[in-house]
């Protein structure tokens, strides 16, 4: 056998074993990158992983209401939406015995429609519309500057149900026992709408 032959062999050899390899890395990235259901799972947060201040400054532990349901809601002082402050107390005060809860996150996303401080949006829901339910401090429902308990809600890869985006003040999401989000509901829909007091009663 000619040297060129042996060589054009060789090379051949070579060039296979390397191709081989390549396949291999391949297919153990490939391998790496898929997740499988347990590790999904496992990455699914639950709205009791997060902690939060409220509008007099203190801690929010969310641990603190499993067994409950929770709708959460974002809220605004100067908008079209703002008297379903009115619902929401209504129907927090018929069911609040009942496990069930509302929390308030106020929000300067949409039209710049609560510009004031904790101290004045503090006094705005308590003089305007009595409202007893626990209320956060303002913060972001989107953008980048939006706070991780709503990169939660929006974001299936984190709450495991669905991808959503905040439309405008008063969007609501419900929370069911176990802390999984379970249903979001548009800011027209009202608190006393009966697919929420349904909900609420276990319907």
């Amino acid at each position: 056998m000619s040297k060129k032959i042996s060589l054009f062999i060789a090379t051949l050899i070579l060039f296979s074993c390397q191709n081989q390899a390549q396949v291999k890395t391949t297919n153990i990235e490939m391998e790496q990158q898929i997740e499988s259901p347990a590790q999904a799972e496992k990455r699914i947060q639950t709205i009791y992983d997060f902690k939060v201040t409220d509008l007099y400054g203190k801690e929010f532990d969310f641990s603190t209401l499993k067994g409950k349901k929770i709708l959460i809601v974002n809220t605004a002082s100067e908008c079209g939406l703002t008297p379903q402050y009115k619902d929401l107390e209504a129907i927090y005060e018929k069911y609040k015995d009942l496990n069930f809860v509302i929390v308030g996150f106020p929000a300067n996303n949409f039209g710049s429609q609560e510009p004031g401080s904790n101290e004045e949006i503090a006094k705005f829901c308590e003089k305007n519309y009595g409202v007893t339910f626990p209320m956060m401090n303002k913060i972001s429902v989107k953008g980048k500057d939006i706070h991780e308990i709503y990169q939660y809600l929006t974001e299936k890869s984190r709450n495991g149900l669905q991808d959503s985006q905040v439309e405008w003040n008063f969007q609501k999401y419900l929370i069911n026992e176990e802390g999984k989000l379970v249903k979001v509901l548009s800011p027209r829909v009202l608190p006393t709408d009966a697919e929420i007091v349904g909900w609420i009663n276990g319907k």
